[in-house]
């Protein structure tokens, strides 16, 4: 998370300490944001992804590790590791947290189907697209 990330590189920046975290060794940097959403740092490359605006949060007790479980099924399923197939993963991992929360622990987790999370991945996508025209 955010905090950690500071605490390893000892940056308050989150860009300084992605980049600082990068001359560790990790190619890729993802840092969660809790409520927020999460950024992706690859070298110069950057994405963030928010947190899907829920009405009501009921527990956000596991909704990191479940972040974590979807992004990490995700890259594993698609057996790609490009900048362009981590930023989905780091979308179906928010997705997947937002059902966390609406529940006391597994309890949300436990009668998820896929219909569910391809609707929700769907207000991901609407949230997070924009036409916008550009002067040259």
């Amino acid at each position: 998370n955010d905090e950690e990330a500071r605490q390893l590189s000892g940056e308050y920046s989150l860009v300084k300490a992605a980049a600082k975290i990068h001359t560790m060794g990790p190619k890729y940097v993802v840092i969660k944001k809790g409520e927020h959403g999460a950024l992706l740092f690859h070298n110069k490359d950057v994405f963030f992804a928010p947190a899907l605006p829920l009405e009501e949060v009921f527990d956000p007790t596991g909704a990191g590790d479940t972040f974590a479980g979807g992004f990490a099924g995700y890259i594993a399923q698609s057996e790609n590791i490009s900048f362009a197939n981590m930023k989905n993963a780091i979308i179906y991992g928010s997705n997947l947290a937002s059902f966390c929360v609406e529940k006391f622990g597994t309890e949300r987790m436990e009668d998820l189907d896929r219909k569910e999370v391809n609707t929700r991945l769907k207000q991901f996508k609407a949230l997070t697209q924009f036409e916008i025209e550009l002067e040259e």
